[in-house]
Parts: C-alpha cells; sequence; structure tokens
C-alpha cells in the first residue's frame, strides 16, 4: 500500500519526536519486549533491604518497545484501606522513601494526598519523562512541577509491590540520568513545550468521576471512527482498546505519548486516558487515537483493518 505524503511526514515527524524522548542505544531500534529475571532481594547487615545493591541492569525501558515493568498495573490504595491500617500504611511509605533514596537518588516523602509518595526530580523535564516512561511500565504515576507521585498502600508487599515501585523508579531514573546527556535532556524540554502547545497533556483521571458514564462516549467514537473495540472498564481512567498483536500495541502507545496523550499497553490491550475534566467526552483522546490508528495503517501495522 502506498503511504500518502501527509502520512509519510506525520510518521517521519513521529520518529523524530520518539528518537529525541530515547536513550541513544534505542534510536531507531527494534527492541524485543522479552523480560528479564527478576532480581532477588538483598539485606544489609540490620536486616533492611539493601535496595542500592540489587541492580547491575535493567530491562529494556517500555518506552523504547521493551517489557513493562508490570503486566498489570500497579495502583494506589484506597482511602478505606489506609484509614482501616494507618500504621501499616505508614510502614510501606516509608520503606518506598527509603528505597527510593538509596536506589534513584532523589528525595522522596509522603504526598499530601494519601495513597501516594512524592519525588522531587532535578528538573521539570525529568519529571515530564518520567511521567511517561513510568506509566508505560504500568505503573501509577503522577505528575506536576518538579514532581512526580508514586503509589503506595498498606496491603503492599516488599518482595511485591514495594519492590516494583522501587524497581521501576530506579530503572527509569537510570535511563535518564545515565543514558540521557544534558544536551538531549534540554532537546526533550523543548518537545514537550512544543507538542504541549500543540495539544494539551491528557492523563487518566484518578477520582470517582470516571466510574459513571464517562467511559462510553470514547468507546463509542473509537468504534466508529476506528473499528476497533474496547473492554469493559478495569482500571479508573484508564479505557482498554483490543489491538490485533503486541508489535501494533507497541507501535500505537508509543506513537500516541510523542501526541501528548498518556498510554500504557497490557499485552495486545492499549489503555488510553479518561478524563472527563480535562477532556470533556475523550473528544482530545478519540481524535488523537484515531489519527494514530490511521498512521498504523499506513505503516501496514493493522492490515486486517485496511
Amino acid at each position: 500500500m502506498a503511504i500518502a505524503d501527509v502520512d509519510r511526514a506525520a510518521l517521519a515527524l513521529l520518529d523524530t519526536r520518539l528518537n529525541t524522548l530515547l536513550p541513544e542505544e534505542y534510536q531507531g531500534a527494534d527492541t524485543e519486549p522479552t523480560p528479564m529475571g527478576s532480581a532477588g532481594l538483598r539485606f544489609d547487615a540490620d536486616g533492611r533491604v539493601a535496595w542500592d545493591e540489587m541492580w547491575e541492569s535493567f530491562c529494556d525501558l517500555a518506552m523504547a518497545g521493551g517489557p513493562p515493568h508490570k503486566g498489570r498495573l500497579l495502583q494506589p490504595g484506597t482511602r478505606v484501606e489506609i484509614d482501616a491500617t494507618p500504621e501499616r500504611y505508614t510502614e510501606v511509605v516509608q520503606e518506598i522513601c527509603r528505597g527510593l533514596e538509596l536506589a534513584a537518588d532523589p528525595q522522596a516523602a509522603a504526598a499530601p494526598e494519601p495513597g501516594w509518595v512524592r519525588v522531587r526530580c532535578f528538573t521539570d523535564a525529568m519529571a515530564d519523562w518520567l511521567l511517561r516512561a513510568i506509566t508505560m511500565e504500568n505503573v501509577a504515576v503522577r505528575g506536576s512541577t518538579r514532581t512526580i507521585e508514586l503509589p503506595a498502600g498498606p496491603n503492599y508487599r516488599v518482595e511485591k509491590e514495594i519492590k516494583n515501585v522501587i524497581t521501576v523508579t530506579a530503572k527509569t531514573c537510570h535511563y535518564w540520568v545515565g543514558h540521557i546527556p544534558r544536551a538531549q535532556q534540554n532537546q526533550i524540554a523543548r518537545l514537550f513545550g512544543t507538542i504541549g502547545e500543540e495539544t494539551p497533556l491528557i492523563g487518566p483521571s484518578d477520582t470517582d468521576a470516571t466510574a459513571s458514564d464517562a467511559y462510553a462516549p470514547l468507546a463509542t467514537a473509537i468504534l466508529q471512527r476506528t473499528g476497533l473495540r474496547t473492554m469493559g472498564r478495569h482500571y479508573t481512567g484508564w479505557l482498554g482498546i483490543e489491538i490485533p498483536d503486541v508489535r501494533a500495541a507497541i507501535w500505537m502507545m508509543r506513537a500516541l505519548v510523542v501526541s501528548n496523550v498518556l498510554a500504557r499497553r497490557e499485552d495486545t490491550v492499549l489503555y488510553v486516558p479518561v478524563h472527563p475534566s480535562d477532556d470533556p467526552g475523550g473528544e482530545q483522546v478519540a481524535a488523537r487515537l484515531t489519527r494514530v490508528w490511521q498512521l498504523a495503517r499506513a505503516r501496514n501495522l493493522l492490515s486486517q483493518f485496511s
């Protein structure tokens, strides 16, 4: 199938923007979504987890097409859970903060809103990049000026959820600090400014407002415009879309992120954000997803919809 000039130009722009976001070793590479084995816990002389001694290398970034750290989204604890066991929740937050500071350097503390740990980043660009990168690793994350917030809950276990939060933050901070030079970080900051002027960043709502009928208009628009079917809602603020295969799901996820829509995937299900106040009716997400779908077809990634 011949690619129209307008689609060729749009695909080239997407590739350029994605390469700007990626460490050099990933630029133009075709990374396989193959996970590594999980690192085992190590302990210091006092019997505490030695979070700074556990990793010699990390899996490829999900942003680069690698495997997401989590197969399913890790979400924060609910207010009911936290209020029921506040002492345990405090212990979890303290251990996450200790681990983050040991493994990833940035300062961390309990966020004002229960269920979250606030991490201070070195720059706004770092916070914006980590927001996108961690989202694609399937760990809940929120962003603000020079900070991100990561999930916490009283039911988190050291060897599971606590480790997940610390590992994914150590992994993404490792790539940002160690693999992206300062000049490229400045380019990334400029890119975020450019795409922000074109289209506002849309992320998931984390309030109960999305538990009503906010999903239906977006699901309907996606089906009408693309033929792609959506799944029943499983996560607050996220709508799952059935994609034919992993390769297409990865490509569409990355294309959405450089189109300023937070996105992630679980196997072949592509998740897009639902945010009734930032994106009434899901119109912005539907429009950007439709364009990404058109470009995926132009690249012959969705030939069965041609």
